[in-house]
């Protein structure tokens, strides 16, 4: 199973909020077979999702966690949408 991670630096706010808007993403596209969770970027390390979604505002700090999703904007959902579709490709999801 594949598995996505939002993540901010608290793991409470915006990278609960990310993950809603991934699965609801999924749910539109009609992909299953996807975990998604949040957390906080000090709690999560390589290897612990397949891909990590991460604020720009966070970006650098989040580099070495594999593949590394950068939002632009995390309550855009055409760009969150364009994002996941790539991550469920690369992961064969």
């Amino acid at each position: 199973m594949t598995k996505f991670l939002a993540v901010c630096s608290t793991g409470l706010g915006s990278s609960f909020m990310v993950h809603m808007n991934i699965e609801k993403v999924l749910k539109e596209m009609g992909v299953g077979g996807v975990t998604v969770d949040h957390a906080d970027l000090g709690s999560v390390a390589r290897g612990d999702a397949d891909a990590v979604f991460v604020g720009r505002d966070i970006a650098e700090a989040a580099a070495g966690l594999g593949d590394v999703v950068v939002l632009d904007s995390i309550i855009d959902l055409n760009e969150l949408r364009t994002k996941v579709g790539e991550a469920v490709q690369r992961h064969g999801a």
